[in-house]
Formats: C-alpha cells, sequence, structure tokens
C-alpha cells in the first residue's frame, strides 16, 4: 500500500505543526504523521511551560503579539529589552561556546518575526508573570520583574500552543494520521524518497519530501542508558511517552550526520512523587523551580550546588543533573518562613515535609541529622549581615555567601533559620536530548560526507548542535518552531521542483 503528498511531517508538536503550516501557506499537499492519539497528540510540546526566548526591546515591543488578558499585568511588572547580543551570550555561556554559531544565529535572528508569524496563525501569547512567584502573595506595589529573555509564552502554556496550532493545522486541508508512527525512511542511497508508517497490522509507504519533527530519543530508557550512562535508564520523564529515538537511528543509517552533545540532555528538578512519565492531567506542574531561594541538599545533609548561580532560567535545565547525580538520586529543596511565600505556584501540586527544627526535619526526611545541623550552621554563618537589607528576590542581587567546605551561593544568601520549615524532595525529570542530526540554515538534513541529503528536512528536538551541557528556558521551542518555518517552505519548494 503506497500514499503520495508533497510533504510528510513526521512529528506531532510545535516544530512539526509550524513546519506542515509553512509548508502548506507554501502551497504544498501536506501529511502529518502523529505517533499518538488524537487524544494524546501533541508531543512534548505539550507538556511544556511554553517559554519562547525572543528577541525584543521590552514590554511596549511585546504587547501586540500578547492576548487582552494580559492588560492586568502592565501596571504591575517590568520587562528589559533582550537584544540579539543577550540572546547571543546567554547561549554561548550555557553551551560553553560549543554551539553551533550558523544555526543558533538563524535561531536569534527569527526568533520574534516567528512567533509573530505564529499570532497570524492563531497562536495566544501572554507574559510569564505568574510563573516563577504567585502574584497574589507579593504586595501590589512591588514589581514584579520578569527575565527578558522567559517574558513571553503561548497562553495557557503547552496546552494552549497545541490547541492553537491543530486548530491552525485544522483550518486547512493538512491531512493528520494519529496512531501512526514513523519507521523508517524510503531511501535510493542518501536520497529520501518518503516514509514507511507503522501501524498495527500494516506498513503504509508514503512518498514525497520528509521533514523530521518527532522529537529527542528522552522518552527510551535502553537509548538513555547507551547515550547519557549509568542511572539514566531510571530517571522520570517529564513529556511524552512517544519520543523514542527511532528516527535517529533510522536517519543515521540512511547516512545522514550525527552531530551535537549526544550525553547530554534537558533535566530539571521535579517533584519526588511525579509520576515515572508525562502525565497531560498535570502536564509541567511537578517541576520544582524555586530552589534559588533554598538549600538544596543530599541524603547526607551535604549541599551541592550553586543555588543562586543564576536566573533560574539559566540553571534549571542543568540542575536535574546535578541531583540525579546524589544519593538515590534524590535531593531536599529547604525553605523557611522568610521565603516560603515565594514558592512559585506549581508547588501546590505536591506535599511538602514540614517541621519546626533542622534536626526534626532531618529525622522526617530521612537526611543525616548531624550533617544537615552542621551545612545550615555553616551557611548561616556564612551569610552577610545586612542580608535582609539587600536581598531582592527578583533581580540578581549579589547577596552572597561562602560558607567553608561548601559551593557558594551567589545571589539570594539569607538565612535558614525561622521555621517552621518547609522542604520538598525533588528527582531528576529529563525533558529532551540534546544530540541528534546535522542540519544546515535551511533545515535540509546533512550527510556523513557533508552534503545535504535530497527529500530530507528537520527541525526540533531531533536535530544536534543547538544546546550543550545546559540552556535558556524557551530556546528550544524557538528552534523548533524557527526551523520548522524554515523547513515547511523548503520542502514545499523542493517538491514542486521535484514535480
Amino acid at each position: 500500500m503506497a500514499e503520495h503528498f508533497d510533504v510528510i511531517v513526521a512529528g506531532g508538536g510545535n516544530a512539526a505543526l509550524t513546519a506542515a503550516l509553512s509548508a502548506h501557506e507554501a502551497g504544498a499537499r501536506v501529511l502529518v504523521l502523529e505517533a499518538a492519539s488524537r487524544e494524546l497528540r501533541g508531543g512534548n510540546s505539550r507538556f511544556t511551560g511554553a517559554i519562547f526566548r525572543v528577541t525584543h526591546d521590552g514590554l511596549d515591543s511585546l504587547k501586540s503579539i500578547l492576548d487582552d488578558s494580559n492588560e492586568q499585568w502592565y501596571p504591575r511588572v517590568s520587562v528589559a529589552p533582550y537584544t540579539a547580543e543577550d540572546y547571543a551570550s546567554d547561549w554561548n555561556r550555557t553551551s560553553e561556546g560549543r554551539q553551533d554559531p550558523e544555526l543558533v544565529a538563524t535561531t536569534i535572528e527569527k526568533s520574534f518575526e516567528t512567533v509573530q508569524w505564529m499570532h497570524s496563525k492563531g497562536v495566544k501569547w501572554e507574559l510569564t508573570a505568574d510563573k516563577l512567584v504567585d502574584p497574589s502573595k507579593v504586595d501590589h506595589a512591588t514589581t514584579i520583574t520578569l527575565a527578558p529573555g522567559g517574558a513571553l509564552r503561548t497562553l495557557h502554556e503547552g496546552v494552549g500552543l497545541i490547541d492553537d496550532l491543530y486548530a491552525a493545522v485544522e483550518a486547512t486541508d493538512i491531512t493528520v494520521w494519529y496512531d501512526s508512527p514513523a519507521h523508517d525512511l524510503i531511501a535510493e542511497g542518501s536520497a529520501v524518497r518518503g516514509i514507511r508508517v507503522r501501524r498495527d497490522h500494516e506498513f503504509i509507504d508514503v512518498y514525497g519530501t520528509v521533514i523530521l519533527g518527532c522529537g529527542g530519543f528522552e522518552s527510551n530508557p535502553e537509548m538513555r542508558l547507551r547515550y547519557l550512562g549509568p542511572g539514566w535508564d531510571l530517571v522520570k520523564v517529564r513529556g511524552t511517552r512517544f519520543n523514542m529515538g527511532q528516527m535517529h537511528t533510522k536517519a543515521i543509517a540512511a547516512g545522514a550526520q550525527p552531530v551535537g552533545h549526544w550525553g547530554g540532555a534537558h533535566a530539571v528538578p521535579i517533584d519526588a512523587s511525579a509520576p515515572p512519565v508525562g502525565d497531560l492531567r498535570i502536564t509541567d506542574k511537578m517541576s520544582r523551580y524555586s530552589y534559588p531561594y533554598a538549600l538544596l541538599v543530599n541524603r547526607d545533609g551535604h549541599r551541592f550546588i550553586d543555588e543562586g548561580e543564576d536566573n533560574v532560567f539559566l540553571t534549571y535545565a542543568k540542575t536535574g543533573w546535578a541531583v540525579r547525580a546524589q544519593p538515590g538520586g534524590i535531593a531536599y529543596q529547604i525553605f523557611d518562613q522568610k521565603t516560603a511565600h515565594l514558592l512559585e505556584p506549581r508547588y501546590a501540586t505536591g506535599t511538602p515535609v514540614v517541621a519546626d527544627t533542622i534536626e526534626e526535619l532531618a529525622d522526617a526526611l530521612g537526611v543525616n541529622r548531624r550533617g544537615l545541623l552542621a551545612t545550615v550552621q555553616q551557611f548561616n554563618a556564612a551569610v552577610a549581615t545586612d542580608a535582609e537589607e539587600r536581598v531582592d528576590p527578583f533581580r540578581l542581587d549579589g547577596v552572597s555567601a561562602e560558607p567553608a567546605g561548601q559551593p557558594a551561593k551567589s545571589n539570594w544568601a539569607r538565612t535558614i533559620e525561622d521555621g517552621p520549615f518547609v522542604c520538598y524532595p525533588v528527582m531528576c525529570g529529563i525533558t529532551f536530548t540534546y544530540g541528534g542530526l546535522k542540519i544546515d540554515r535551511e533545515a535540509r538534513v546533512i550527510t556523513q560526507e557533508g552534503h545535504a541529503m535530497s527529500g530530507l528536512y528537520a527541525t526540533g528536538e531531533i536535530t544536534g548542535g543547538f544546546f550543550f551541557h545546559n540552556y535558556g528556558a524557551g530556546a528550544g521551542l524557538v528552534r523548533g518552531a524557527v526551523f520548522g518555518r524554515i523547513a515547511g517552505a523548503n520542502a514545499a519548494a523542493e517538491a514542486k521542483a521535484v514535480g
């Protein structure tokens, strides 16, 4: 059995759907292959907090795409401009200079125009004013300063993003096949002619120009163990269970060049009671990102990272790695009453351990009592005497501490002494993997010999060369949308040229 389309898009999330919409806009007859059912569609994008890291000139420049519901935040928030230079600097710092400069430059250059284009397709946008704090617990006279690179997200986060994108797709004649994972590429040498689709009782060969937008391999424990190392087969998966890495393997076998940080992944602290794989009833609401205001300790009662190294949007994607490396793969975020009101709203999905004293907290957690008590005492002794006058939770305040025998805390260093103490146990949750297929600025997949593969494009988490070691929040969705739009237009043009 064989079918023919101009453009075939493998995947059903943000990267894939922007590619499909772009190809359709360019006049192509488009098929979308979604491995999940209609009810579970959307890939990792549906689980995300849906921040889009884009260049902008401050709050006023964002208002043209913001939903009217955002007017409530305008008097309460501050958003500094986020220039291309700022973006590039953050990317260079988080990826330690290893990122592909051309791909990153394209992402940054086209970031804002891409969200404007998505807005024209019906995607709605909002500010992240209630992302990291509960505004109802912040004095109305206090300005909530949003991180410039993390100020924008889609309305209703990942669920809203996917709803809006599928509404745009369904308003066209784009065909969507559900329960239809891409199984293999149909190729002649390194020229791709189509995709073999796996169904319960048959294979269907579909011919046309192919765009791979089908995610990383984070849902596959065998591949996690193989590429990320021991213990990674046991971590929790924050998103979809359908990203199995099948097309990584098949594309490389067909001649595609693997590139990037195959031993790296976006991995964050999530509640220790989170399900083993993403649950659409709670999406990303088990994430635990208020650790900059906490002490983060392991079972021995020892600190192991600088909780206040930087804005949380520039540290959260590597903190899960540090948690996974601790004994038992578990850690504990400890807050006192000076900081408990700063917990982001998502903490409401968890049940904290609460105790009046550090000793009682250690016993309740099963943490080494002597170790935890010594850690807290040494940390408190290193906190500046004027810390309370200088601390500012909404910016990098430089209120630091350098306790002997512990990591420094670069910002928001306050004593932990006002009980009752509130603690959330956390584990590592993997979001997506960094290694993938090499593409060029035109989203063409590149062969192991360095040539563009005829008939094959890629976008999103299946591509490599973008992220190494760490990650700035929202860069992944932007990368997927920017190159999805490019891939769609170019695949449509190639399909027309082929005839």
